[in-house]
């Protein structure tokens, strides 16, 4: 049975998708009630694309699919984490494991006197 939550204006809430194994956070990506059902149903992840305007499911051309382990939501029920078995090593759509991968480095800043 799928809680209450809290979806945004456009039906949607954010699903952190982070690895069973290690915690690492593989992706960000976005489900509307129908993507977190399919994602129930089969026990792979499902999303709404919001470029695309259409369902995926993570690996279905890649083969680099999730299998559910658990999904958990946040306090205010409007964030979901989804803890998954990463099959194929990576999540990113670049070829990387996860796709935060990139760092911001510090600016440099004048003192101010």
């Amino acid at each position: 049975m799928i809680p209450e939550l809290r979806y945004d204006e456009k039906g949607l809430i954010p699903a952190i998708i982070q690895d069973i194994e290690d915690s690492e956070v593989l992706m960000l990506a976005y489900m509307d009630k129908t993507a977190l059902e399919k994602t129930l149903e089969t026990g792979k992840t499902h999303f709404w694309s919001r470029s695309r305007q259409k369902y995926w499911m993570k690996g279905e051309t890649s083969g680099n699919v999730q299998l559910v382990r658990e999904i958990l939501y946040d306090c205010d029920e409007d964030a979901l984490l989804i803890r998954v078995e990463q099959v194929g090593g990576t999540a990113c759509h670049t070829g990387n494991r996860s796709c935060f991968y990139r760092g911001i480095e510090e600016a440099e800043t004048e003192e101010i006197e």
